[in-house]
Order: C-alpha cells, then structure tokens, then sequence
C-alpha cells in the first residue's frame, strides 16, 4: 500500500492537490474492483464549517470522475477496515478526525480528552487499522494542517492537541512512502 502524506497550513491548497493526486492515481490503476473514496472527518458544527464542507463537496462534484464519499468524524477505524484491494482513498483530514477524537462524548458530558485511556485508544485503533492496509492494495493519502508554526498556547488542552498531532505526523512521515508540504499553493516534496 503507498501512503502519501500531505500537510501544510489551512488553505494552502492541500485538499486540492490531494484531490488530483488521488484521481492520478485512480485514472492510473488497473482492475474492475477499484473505488475512488473521500473519507470525510468534518462535522457542520457552524456555518465556516458547513461552507468549507459544501465548498469540499462542490469541487469534487465538478470533477471528472466519481468520487464515493463516507463520512466518518469518529469511526475512522471501522471504516478502513472495509477498504478493498485497488481501492484509492482520501482521508480529509486528520485534524479535524484528531479533534472529533478529543471531544466525542462531550454532548453526555464526558468527552474522550477527560476519559482515561480513552484518546490512546482511539489512536491505537486507527494506526493498527492503517497498519493493516499495508497487506493490501490500496493507495492512501493523507491530508493534515500544519499548526506548528505558532507560539505556545496557556492552554494544556490546546498544547496535548498540538503534541498528540505532533507525534501522529511524525508516525505517518515514517510510514509513507511520500510526504508533502503545501505552503502559499505550492508543493514540497520531504520523502
């Protein structure tokens, strides 16, 4: 399985680049069985967010090719472990899925972030998931914002985030097999 790391900061062009990557190498597979996925992690929780969704979801549309879109904000381990051989997928984005992560449970009152062991083990599940589609065929690209550039915050939530995101983009630069950085529109290649 090729794993291709994209990052950089918010709207520098990221998903965008990542769209055509995936449809390059969509367009370039062989076989009857291959699926064209967006793994969708963002929640319309405001309205920013539900621009920046319909704005996601317009530009795929006016692509040439057909994209199948899942949506998944929390469950991003059960959902790859349903993807097939030839399969090319887009996992837009990590940030979002990591801050999903932190905070499910806070409508019962109890998010993962206050629950012990509760955010380890969500990491641990979706890297063993992705860990297992290196035995298949399948072509994975992975988008993230670039939050590194900013001074400390007070907060210790703010800083866990911004560490636990730190380590996870380190994990994937080790495991793919590309790695991108966009900034202002335009790509660097690290790996």
């Amino acid at each position: 399985m090729p794993l291709i790391f994209i990052t950089g900061g918010v709207r520098s062009g990221k998903s965008h680049f990542a769209e055509r990557t995936a449809i390059q190498h969509y367009q370039a597979q062989l076989g009857p069985t291959k699926r064209l996925i967006y793994l969708a992690s963002g929640i319309a929780l405001d309205r920013e967010m539900a621009k920046r969704i319909d704005r996601h979801q317009a530009d795929r549309q006016a692509q040439p090719v057909q994209w199948l879109t899942v949506e998944a904000p929390y469950d991003m381990a059960e959902v790859l472990a349903t993807l097939q051989d030839g399969d090319v997928v887009l996992w837009d984005c990590v940030t979002t899925w990591l801050t999903n992560a932190f905070y499910e449970g806070f409508d019962s009152g109890t998010p993962c972030i206050d629950q012990p062991g509760c955010l380890e083990n969500k990491l641990l599940n979706i890297k063993q998931a992705i860990l297992s589609l290196l035995n298949k065929d399948v072509t994975f690209l992975v988008v993230s914002n670039e939050l590194f550039d900013e001074p400390p915050y007070d907060s210790d939530e703010v800083e866990l985030y911004r560490r636990t995101l730190g380590q996870w983009h380190q994990w994937f630069v080790a495991i793919a097999q590309e790695a991108y950085e966009m900034n202002y529109g335009i790509v660097k290649r690290w790996k």
